[in-house]
């Protein structure tokens, strides 16, 4: 297969992540070892169908393994949804002289990734780039790391306020469907409830544990939760209900949304992304398509791409049991 490949796409879809731009960097610089051609996608899928793209050498990467976002931009493709979208996306692809690409996203461009090559036929590999980290078959994906040392400096922050004023902090994190920023955050920074998607806490049991932790001497508290827990309509409904039920506090609600996603990735965001995107080169040369390169007990992987995008996200226990145990 490497003797048919000599032309390699890459491109960021979805949500941006940092360490982006350090699996960008890597795929190009593994393809100027192997002496392939590597193309720039810029704008993602949508990019991908306007032909917005740009050869890329070992110097137009300099300088960005520090930096966080993508610099080749991300943007939703209503277009590639459609039939005809990805088949101007093939089309483009073709005029380009491209015979592979490396996509970096979460399940939404995988999902993409994998119609496209049923349809086409098309060698794709995938990098996971998601601050969740709800990308089945890696233990970690790029971006999360750094994001959980982004929420936990900001929660220590917020208890500073917290301790100076007896108050009750309600901090919403990132995930929809995972809970994983929220309950590795709210151990890294000693919070006393942590609610997330996959575990229904409910109301009473949340005040109860609150009323148990006021008795026991503490002044502040802090909860963190992720903003695909179901317990109340939103953060603000539920922090009226607590503060109605609790009038020993002063409860404060902080949303730190978007401030997660930025900032210079973190050593191992870096270091990952960048075993990672050389995994990708290799993978393609030795043939494989329609996979992820994920990590897997410190082991770089393959993992279809079906596989990595389907079932639920599931939850270590043992996290749950040692937050249990840690906010008494």
């Amino acid at each position: 297969m490497s003797g048919t490949i000599k032309r390699i796409a890459v491109l960021t879809s979805g949500g941006d992540a940092p360490g982006m731009n350090a699996a960008i960097r890597a795929v190009v610089r593994s393809c100027a070892y192997h002496k392939l051609e590597c193309v720039g996608i810029y704008r993602g899928l949508q990019g991908l169908i306007e032909g917005d793209f740009e050869v890329l050498n070992a110097r137009s990467v300099k300088n960005i393994i520090n930096r966080g976002g993508t610099f080749l931009k991300s943007a939703r493709s209503k277009e590639f949804r459609t039939k005809e979208g990805r088949q101007t996306a093939y089309n483009n692809l073709k005029h380009a002289g491209i015979d592979a690409m490396v996509v970096i996203g979460g399940d939404g461009t995988f999902t993409g990734a994998n119609i496209f090559i049923q349809e086409f036929d098309f060698p794709i590999v995938g990098l996971p780039g998601t601050i969740d980290n709800d990308i089945n078959g890696t233990d970690y994906s790029i971006g999360y790391d750094t994001a959980l040392n982004t929420v936990v400096e900001a929660i220590d922050k917020i208890r500073d306020t917290a301790n100076s004023h007896n108050r009750l902090f309600m901090i919403e994190v990132m995930g929809r469907d995972a809970g994983d920023i929220a309950l590795n955050a709210g151990i890294g920074a000693g919070a006393e409830e942590i609610l997330i998607p996959e575990e229904e806490m409910g109301r009473e049991k949340l005040l109860a544990s609150l009323r148990r932790s006021k008795k026991s001497g503490k002044t502040s508290s802090i909860v963190v939760v992720a903003e695909g827990d179901q317990i109340g309509k939103n953060i603000f409904g539920l922090a009226d209900y607590i503060q109605e039920h609790m009038d020993e506090y002063e409860v404060k609600v902080t949303v730190l949304g978007h401030i997660q996603r930025g900032g210079s990735p973190s050593c191992y965001d870096r270091v990952l992304a960048s075993r990672l995107g050389i995994g990708a080169i290799d993978a393609l040369l030795r043939g494989e398509r329609d996979v992820m390169i994920g990590i897997s007990h410190k082991k770089v992987v393959s993992v279809p791409f079906i596989e990595a995008i389907k079932g639920e996200n599931e939850i270590d226990i043992e996290l749950i049991r040692v937050a249990d145990i840690t906010s008494i």
